[in-house]
């Protein structure tokens, strides 16, 4: 019988390149990237199970990825700020091509795809002084760099594709930072926002969050249907400090600040690792690995509860609830309920999962 390892296997004897779907790569539901026990980094391929789809070897430590929307094709981006992104053929464990930003730019470890996969965004930042870019790479033409736009703001991080395709939402970080050793440069000064961009790389909206707040970064985000954004941040300000670290914002108005009860929000140690919506997006949660924590909130900013676990950080949707994952290779189910483990594997699961 013919196996589907084998047909690639010909394929590739012959000669031949294809560019397969994601069935052909076991159909996954989400990217994760992770470090093995013996120190070697790598990105898998997951399940709703939890089960390992595919596996692919990494140079260095990865962070966050992004799906192809048809292909079985992943870019895995460096922690930042990074040198390298790979173009994985998630099919067939091939690198088919490794970017590398100009001279002057590092990536910030996210991306995304755009026009239906024929264009790669990617974040961004200028290695003198931070200022935020977002790299435009021509898929089609084999992710061949196309251009670049500003993001409005310094040391950008997560982006996402607004709901339509016609818009960008990027987490303007604030924080400059030395590229060689990660020093952080202007904590005093630092002014993050919330910036929405068209694919021309207009700059539509820009919102940022009152002076008290100024230290407060706005690192990831997440998007639902209708267009609501949140935004997760992690605070270098006073230790101690109890700040809110989810904002809610609707295009056109101010945003939401959602904050927990004081013991609980001191709890997160000033940190959001991971953001995301649940399934049906009328509940958000976010992760603190330094707390141990994760936060639930509803649509509206009102708190609903906390689940108590070690390291964990990584977050996707999950039917009505959550995928989360820890830095011990647990992967768990998270609900109305609490946390239900699925799977662990030999690995320490980096910062996030992104579904595909």
């Amino acid at each position: 019988m013919t196996t589907r390892r084998g047909f690639i296997a010909s394929l590739l004897a012959a000669g031949a390149a294809p560019r397969l779907g994601w069935a052909a790569a076991g159909n996954p539901s989400y990217l994760a990237a992770a470090r093995d026990t013996g120190g070697q980094h790598a990105l898998y391929g997951l399940d709703r199970a939890g089960g390992l789809r595919f596996r692919v070897p990494l140079p260095a430590r990865g962070h966050a990825g992004a799906g192809h929307p048809q292909l079985a094709e992943a870019v895995a981006f460096a922690r930042r700020p990074g040198r390298f992104a790979l173009v994985i053929d998630c099919a067939t464990g091939i690198v088919r091509h490794k970017l590398t930003p100009p001279p002057g730019r590092h990536f910030n470890g996210h991306g995304v795809f755009a026009q239906d996969g024929a264009l790669l965004l990617t974040a961004e930042q200028a290695s003198a002084d931070s200022a935020g870019i977002i790299g435009l790479w021509d898929v089609a033409a084999g992710y061949v760099r196309a251009g670049e736009w500003a993001t409005g703001g310094v040391g950008p991080h997560d982006i996402r594709l607004m709901p339509g395709g016609a818009a960008l939402a990027v987490a303007n970080g604030g924080i400059a930072t030395d590229p060689e050793d990660r020093t952080k440069l202007n904590i005093a000064t630092m002014r993050p926002n919330l910036a929405y961009l068209d694919l021309a790389g207009r700059a539509q909206e820009i919102v940022e969050l009152d002076t008290d707040l100024h230290r407060n970064s706005i690192r990831h985000l997440a998007v639902r249907g209708d267009g609501l954004v949140g935004f997760a941040m992690q605070w270098e300000g006073e230790p101690g400090a109890a700040p809110p670290l989810l904002g809610l914002h609707r295009r056109g108005a101010a945003p939401v600040l959602a904050e927990a009860p004081l013991a609980d929000e001191i709890a997160m140690q000033g940190y959001a690792g991971s953001i995301a919506f649940a399934g049906a997006g009328d509940d958000i949660a976010i992760t603190s690995p330094r707390g141990g924590r994760l936060h639930r909130f509803d649509a509206t900013g009102a708190f609903r509860g906390a689940v108590s676990r070690s390291d964990i950080c990584g977050l996707a949707p999950l039917g009505d609830g959550y995928l989360a994952s820890d830095g011990l290779g647990g992967l768990l189910a998270i609900g109305p309920d609490g946390a239900r483990p699925l799977a662990r594997h030999g690995c320490a699961w980096d910062n996030h999962i992104v579904a595909l």
